[in-house]
């Protein structure tokens, strides 16, 4: 069941007041003026770097935090960690990362987790060294073979069972982020997951890797035939797009049915595209920013054979998490797309035409935002980001 599908599915269990106050109790509540009227942000709990959230068809919430912990929020409490998570390898931009349910999970009750895992073998000798267009503010200490993969297990009471693999970024790389690790199931059943290209430039391009890549799968880890390139020798069958950076926030936009998604640029130049089967979107060969060390890349328009994003932020915002809103609880938001932001420490409201984006709104949270989700009730519940990060909920004033 996509975040999407769960809201829906216990609209009307949370659409009694009583329903909604038991799973969400009064907290401490500050109030922020928006173009839409006043809202309130009411802290609930508070996680260690939490980085991705779904509801359950009964409304409970998942957590992950990037140490390796799936937590439940329920009834104003988080939970101990769940059992049988995966083991991950933990530092800066990589741990556990996003997580989401089966389309059928109230008959299967399957939950996906994305995360960065160490390889089996860990190389001996020399070490790769950062590229200099990363600029000086690398992890030069990280020389853990690493990658980003994919697994799924079923919840059975308070832990997951039955945890197996189903797809890894080839090829594992030493150290540096940009694991990229959303999870959005397609109306189709189909699993799309964001994979970062590892602060590796090139293999953004090449057709060898799914490293820069809009990857789709199977909800077992298998290939669908009608992928773009899964008859294709030498090139990776689970691309759906390619010539990404690192797409920290993807939905599928409920009026249109696509996948959209919104990807970190380099110095400046944060996009928002829209995914379309087989396309390629550029990186590193074109951007509307520059690299960390000053260096120039071509803007878009010079490149009319790759895709351009549909809206661009310069100077950056940091994007990560997206949603569409459908609630009603914030009627002047519906059709909204809803975005986190890391560095500018705002949620990014977005009022579209179709593909056209015709306003933007910023709502200063004064924290790094990772993570957005709609709640049952229709209210907006975020994730703050870092070692004091916070579940918080939006509502409007009354």
């Amino acid at each position: 069941m996509t975040r999407l599908k769960a809201a829906v599915a216990v609209a009307a269990l949370a659409g009694s007041g009583l329903a909604a106050a038991a799973l969400y109790p009064q907290a401490r509540a500050d109030a922020l003026k928006t173009k839409a009227g006043t809202v309130n942000v009411e802290r609930l709990a508070r996680l260690d770097n939490p980085w991705g959230m779904t509801f359950l068809p009964d409304a409970r919430l998942l957590i992950t935090e990037k140490p390796g912990r799936l937590r439940v929020y329920s009834a104003g409490k988080l939970s101990a960690p769940v059992p049988g998570v995966p083991k991950v390898v933990y530092r800066e931009q990589g741990g556990l990362l996003d997580v989401e349910i089966d389309p059928d999970f109230t008959d299967n009750g399957l939950v996906y987790l994305s995360y960065s895992e160490p390889a089996e073998e860990q190389p001996s000798g020399p070490r790769a060294s950062p590229d200099p267009r990363l600029g000086s503010s690398v992890d030069q200490e990280d020389q853990v073979l690493k990658g980003a993969a994919v697994a799924r297990g079923k919840l059975v009471g308070d832990a997951l069972r039955e945890v197996t693999v189903i797809w890894r970024q080839v090829p594992k790389t030493i150290g540096l982020g940009h694991f990229g690790g959303r999870l959005v199931f397609a109306p189709d059943g189909k699993l799309f997951i964001t994979s970062g290209e590892r602060q590796r430039f090139e293999p953004a391009q090449d057709p060898r890797s799914n490293l820069g890549r809009v990857v789709r799968i199977n909800a077992d880890g298998s290939i669908p035939d009608d992928n773009p390139f899964a008859q294709q020798p030498g090139a990776r069958p689970d691309t759906w797009t390619l010539g990404h950076r690192n797409p920290l926030g993807a939905a599928i936009n409920p009026a249109s049915k696509q996948l959209w998604i919104i990807e970190m640029g380099p110095a400046h130049g944060d996009e928002l595209n829209i995914i379309e089967r087989g396309k390629n979107y550029g990186w590193p060969i074109v951007s509307n920013g520059d690299n960390y060390d000053g260096s120039p890349i071509p803007d878009h328009p010079t490149r009319p054979e790759f895709e351009p994003p549909i809206y661009f932020w310069h100077p950056a915002v940091s994007p990560s998490g997206l949603i569409f809103y459908t609630g009603d609880r914030f009627p002047g938001w519906r059709g909204n797309a809803l975005i986190g932001g890391l560095s500018s420490k705002v949620l990014i409201r977005l009022t579209l035409d179709g593909s056209r984006v015709t306003d933007e709104e910023r709502i200063d949270l004064k924290r790094r935002i990772r993570d957005v989700v709609q709640a049952p009730d229709g209210s907006v519940m975020v994730l703050s980001d870092g070692d004091q990060g916070e579940l918080l909920r939006l509502t409007p004033a009354r």
